[in-house]
């Protein structure tokens, strides 16, 4: 059975940093893209971060040099580390995975969310 575990969010001041955690079971990182969406309040869920299974990486333009996304296959586990916050990253976190993640409706799996809340 497939499961994705995010933890790691929470409130920060803006210019603060968050790291979101999530782990997963049932599958392995070669065989799966994974990645963050976010969701603000009435706004569609995107996607700001994606790691293939051989490293290659993608970020939305709105966090290119602010986040970064890696992983560990030992712990099964993939990160998104947010540095220089800013209030428009408020949003629930979504950890993502499926052989296509580019968009939502391609997504297999997803993570129950973690809200990021950003303050100025």
């Amino acid at each position: 059975e497939v499961q994705l575990q995010e933890s790691g969010g929470g409130s920060v001041q803006a210019g603060g940093s968050l790291r979101l955690s999530c782990t997963f079971t049932g599958f392995s990182l070669d065989e799966s893209d994974m990645g963050w969406f976010r969701q603000a309040p009435g706004k569609d869920r995107i996607l700001v971060a994606q790691i293939s299974g051989d490293g290659e990486t993608y970020y939305a333009d709105s966090v290119k040099g602010r986040f970064t996304i890696s992983q560990d296959n030992a712990k099964n586990t993939v990160y998104l580390q947010m540095n220089s916050l800013k209030a428009e990253d408020t949003a629930v976190y979504y950890c993502a995975a499926g052989p296509v993640i580019d968009v939502e409706y391609d997504v297999d799996y997803w993570g129950q969310g973690t809200q990021v809340t950003v303050s100025s």
